[in-house]
């Protein structure tokens, strides 16, 4: 039996990024991994098949409702750590708590967790552009408190909830075997910040990490989508490697939005830095 390791995020916020670094420093192959056979190493616990087999008698998963299907996520998530040979990397977008009593996470078949946080400023815009949001509708969104996604064929529903009750859920309690990465960061100084990851996997091989960050770049992601096309992406987006820039919101954002953000999110940006001169 294994064990999970997991990728964890809000959406729009370098998740992806995170999984094809690690699918790539793992792989140490000549050439680029290719982004849509992540599912190597990586796994997503959202997929609907996972959840299939415990629906019921002539039942599929869009059958049950989103309380039903978070009840089934700690059996499921032990079938993901029973399969796997050793640490297996697990893709969630759910905040770190319950829904209705149920675990959205099964912390006894889990060996710790990658954290990627972004500036909320930068996710709203990156949010509104994905989904085709105006961005006063992405400011709503990422200010509800347990939003989630809907139930799908292919995926089940998440629970999201807020963008600071989801970093703070992750982030608050630290731990030796949980890693929190700015992306920022892992544009800045991706040495860095990936040597960090390449230490909670437990390795070392300096040759390996640099060609590893080559290969996961934003351009070489944005090659291979404009190739290949990205299976992960969502069926209203143009593309979704866009950008991946940081500070885009000064483009993007008027100062009563700015504001709103930093006064709806105030206490998780402070932490990380985030809060723009002047309103502090």
């Amino acid at each position: 039996m294994g064990n999970i390791l997991w990728l964890a995020s809000y959406p729009k916020s370098g998740n992806t990024w995170m999984r094809v670094f690690i699918e790539n420093y793992l792989s140490g192959d000549s050439k680029p991994v290719n982004i849509n056979q992540m599912h190597k190493n990586s796994i997503d616990e959202v997929k609907a098949h996972w959840y299939q087999p415990y629906a019921g008698a002539g039942l599929g998963t869009m059958d049950l409702s989103t309380e039903e299907i978070c009840r089934l996520r700690l059996r499921v998530h032990a079938d993901i750590a029973g399969r796997a040979a050793g640490t297996v990397f697990v893709k969630t977008h759910n905040f770190q708590g319950e829904y209705n009593g149920s675990p959205l996470h099964n912390w006894s078949v889990s060996s710790g967790a990658i954290y990627v946080v972004r500036n909320p400023l930068d996710v709203t815009v990156s949010l509104a552009r994905y989904f085709n949001y105006s961005i006063d509708e992405a400011i709503d969104y990422m200010a509800e408190e347990m939003v989630g996604t809907p139930n799908e064929p292919e995926n089940v529903p998440q629970i999201i909830s807020s963008w600071s009750s989801h970093v703070k859920s992750w982030t608050a309690q630290p731990s030796r075997n949980l890693l929190v990465v700015r992306y920022e960061d892992m544009l800045d100084n991706p040495k860095k910040t990936f040597r960090k990851v390449e230490s909670l996997l437990g390795r070392k091989n300096p040759k390996r990490l640099m060609q590893a960050i080559r290969f996961s770049s934003f351009s070489q992601m944005q090659a291979q989508e404009k190739k290949r096309g990205f299976v992960e992406k969502h069926e209203d987006a143009s593309s979704f490697f866009r950008k991946g820039m940081k500070d885009q919101w000064r483009d993007a954002l008027n100062p009563s939005q700015l504001e709103r953000i930093v006064d709806l999110h105030r206490e998780q940006m402070s932490r990380y830095i985030y809060i723009p001169r002047g309103l502090e």
